[in-house]
This record gives structure tokens, sequence and C-alpha cells, in this order.
């Protein structure tokens, strides 16, 4: 079993996700998400400027973030959103533990701004959940800068000369 089965289904089962649901958008996140990606956070979440759309579910990874809507008459799943974190700008979420939600909002690369309201159960799953997105986007986004491996030196002022070059007169 890869890491992204082995912490897929976990992460599915303490979001409260059941068993059906969690198979039935595994095929659609498994073709998005490589098989060596650790999953950190799986949950449901709704659009807060079109709720009658149907049903998302949200994933993230240390590398992804991926939603799948299914629509409500049918069914079907669709997949809404497949990036990396760092091609996402200015990502922002709002806890609310009175209300019992995190409002999760990203700039796509197409530069649509995608917004995501995520409830919890308890006002404590606020914070923890606040404290994923901390980790996934302000942690792992900044240490995925490129290194620098080596550097290029400008040339020394002064080369010693082997040959001369002889004029003939």
């Amino acid at each position: 079993m890869d890491v992204f089965s082995r912490t897929f289904l976990p992460a599915a089962a303490e979001a409260g996700l059941a068993v059906q649901t969690a198979s039935r958008h595994m095929p659609v996140f498994r073709r998005c998400v490589g098989s060596g990606d650790a999953t950190i956070l799986v949950t449901r979440c709704s659009r807060p400027d079109r709720p009658v759309n149907g049903e998302y579910l949200l994933l993230l990874t240390h590398r992804r973030l991926v939603v799948t809507r299914q629509t409500r008459v049918l069914h079907r799943l669709r997949l809404h959103l497949n990036t990396e974190l760092r091609e996402l700008s200015h990502v922002t979420w709002s806890p609310d533990p009175r209300l019992h939600c995190v409002e999760l909002a990203a700039t796509a690369i197409d530069g649509i701004r995608e917004r995501f309201l995520i409830r919890t159960q308890q006002p404590k799953q606020v914070w923890q959940l606040d404290a994923l997105l901390n980790h996934a986007f302000r942690t792992r986004v900044r240490s995925a800068q490129p290194r620098i491996v080596a550097t290029v030196a400008e040339a020394p002022a002064a080369r010693p000369v082997a040959f001369q070059p002889v004029v003939a007169g």
C-alpha cells in the first residue's frame, strides 16, 4: 500500500466521511495526487458564493490541493480544482469558532479566486484545522523555495597568462 492510500483512509475516517463516500472520490483523487504524497486533510466543504451547486470534497496533501464536486441530482463526480500548493497565491483562511467553520480562500494560477467553507462539529476542531492549514500553507510552501546548490563566481581580476603573443616586426 502506497503512502497516499495509507494516509487518505485514516484522514477520511477522522473527518467523519462514510467509507462509500471516500471510496467514490478515491479514483479522482488518485489521478491527481502522486502515490508518495501524504494526505494532510480530507473534508467536506461548500462554496459560500454558490451554496446550491452540490457537495464538495477537499483533499489537502503536502504538495497539492484537490477539490471534487458531486452534483445533487445525478451524483456525478467532477474535478473542481487540482493545483500544486506553490501555484496558489493570496491564500487566506478565517477560523470562526462561534459558527464552527473555517473559510479558506486562494487564487488559482488562472486568476480565479476560490472560496470554500469548511464546517466542523466542535470549536476545538476549528483550531486544529487552523493549525493544519498554517502548517500546509505557511511552513511547507515557504520551504519549497528553490535551494541554491552552487553559485557561479566572477572570474578573477588578474589571470596569469601562460603564453604571450609574439609580434613580428
